[in-house]
Formats: structure tokens, C-alpha cells, sequence
């Protein structure tokens, strides 16, 4: 189901921004009402409007087209939030992707650019991660790690900015505030409170699937399964 797509902090943002659209389409009508119910009615009417219960002036006009424009801005920005918040589950974030390339071409990419496969429309990271072979690893029982690679999302724990690979240091060092994270995203500097969050993936005869809705909470602070240290000059 499509909602089972939708993490607790998606649904809630998503019901704020219906209310913040409900309250600008309502504010709009109510706002619309009063100015035809008083050109209909006129100077006599005694029927409440919404405020005062006579004809509108120039200025009480004026002020509720101000409002209506409010209404009309609310609503949009509702409905942009919706589109923005809600999985794309035709092969964008949200869904599972199968990638064109095989977990064999993935690995010569990464091999050859010495840096991470990047997924843009997935916003995850493939890397190189031999340990997914073994039974016991943690990664290969939570179902981020397979036929050598393991996806980690793009967000930063820390405030949710967008993690670049420094191929210099050849960790992942966030802009923001300085976090950094070593090829298997496994905290090691900066305010971070762990390691870089997984996606769960899989290999089925060399074709690569990632489940971009079924995110696994990033590794504790201290856990170090590859003992990378940075291999060169830090990018942030």
C-alpha cells in the first residue's frame, strides 16, 4: 500500500499541509461569499455578512481580495507540499528501483571513479562493501548490504542537508555543519548523532533493486566495520 510508503514524520507534515490547504480554500470561499452576497444585497440589506452587516466599503473590499489572495497562496502552497512530501512509486523516491546497470558495472563504476554510485531520483548512494557476503554482518541481516554494495540515503542525520563523497578524504563530509561519515557512512566526526541512514536493497541475478520506502536507522556512534581511516585532504 502506498501508505505503508509514508514514514510518521511524512504523515504528519502531510496533514499539516491538507490543513494549511483546507484553511486557504476556505478563506478564499468565505472571503468570495461576502463580497457578492453584499453587491447583491446592497446598502439595505440586514442580513450578517462576514464583519460588519452592511455594504462593504472600498477599503473592507480591498482588504478581503488581500485575504483571498492569502487563501489562494496557503492552498498552493499545500498542494505543492502534498506533491513534494508524497512517494513518487513509479521509480522515484518512495519506490523500489531497479537500476539499468548490473551490481557487476556498479562495482567497475565505482571502482573506476573512485567514489559512490549516485541514484538522484532514489537520493541514495551505492558503495563498494565487501562484508555484505557474511551471514553475521549487520548490515547483511538488516538487508541494506548485498552482492557487494550497500545503499546508504543522501540525508544527513544531523539536519537532513544532502551528504557530497569527498573523493579526496574519500569519506562522506556534510557542508552543513561539518559531519563526516567514512565510505561505509559509519559516523566519525561532527555533531551527527550516528551514521548515515540504509535503504534496504537486493541482488537477483545481477540486477539491483532498492526500496527507497523501507529506510533502517544509520549504525551508533562508534561502530566502524570497515576501519577506513581518510585517505587524504578533507573537503569541509
Amino acid at each position: 500500500m502506498m501508505i505503508a510508503k509514508l514514514s510518521t514524520t511524512n504523515l504528519i507534515l502531510i496533514g499539516i499541509a491538507v490543513l494549511v490547504g483546507l484553511a486557504g480554500t476556505g478563506m478564499i470561499a468565505a472571503n468570495v461569499f461576502s463580497i457578492m452576497r453584499a453587491r447583491k444585497d446592497g446598502p439595505a440589506s440586514q442580513r450578517p455578512l462576514i464583519g460588519a452587516p452592511k455594504q462593504l466599503s472600498r477599503r473592507s473590499f480591498f482588504g478581503r481580495t488581500m485575504f483571498i489572495g492569502f487563501g489562494t497562496s496557503m492552498t498552493a502552497f499545500g498542494t505543492l507540499s502534498i506533491g513534494f512530501l508524497w512517494p513518487n512509486l513509479k521509480g522515484g523516491f518512495g519506490a523500489k528501483i531497479t537500476l539499468p546497470e548490473t551490481a557487476e558495472e556498479i562495482l567497475r563504476q565505482i571502482q573506476e571513479t573512485n567514489q559512490p554510485y549516485f541514484n538522484s531520483n532514489g537520493r541514495f548512494y551505492l558503495v563498494a562493501y565487501p562484508q555484505s557476503s557474511e551471514a553475521k554482518n549487520l548490515y547483511a541481516q538488516e538487508g541494506v548490504a548485498a552482492g557487494g554494495l550497500m545503499a546508504l540515503y543522501q540525508r544527513c542525520v544531523h539536519l537532513g542537508c544532502r551528504v557530497p563523497f569527498c573523493v579526496t578524504s574519500q569519506w562522506f563530509e556534510c557542508p552543513c555543519h561539518g559531519s563526516k561519515y567514512n565510505r561505509a557512512g559509519e559516523y566519525k566526526l561532527g555533531p551527527a548523532p550516528r551514521g548515515l541512514d540504509r535503504m534496504v536493497m537486493s541482488v537477483d541475478g545481477g540486477l539491483v533493486t532498492v526500496d527507497t520506502g523501507n529506510i533502517k536507522t544509520g549504525p551508533p556512534r562508534g561502530t566502524n566495520t570497515s576501519g577506513q581511516e581518510p585517505e587524504g585532504a578533507f573537503c569541509v
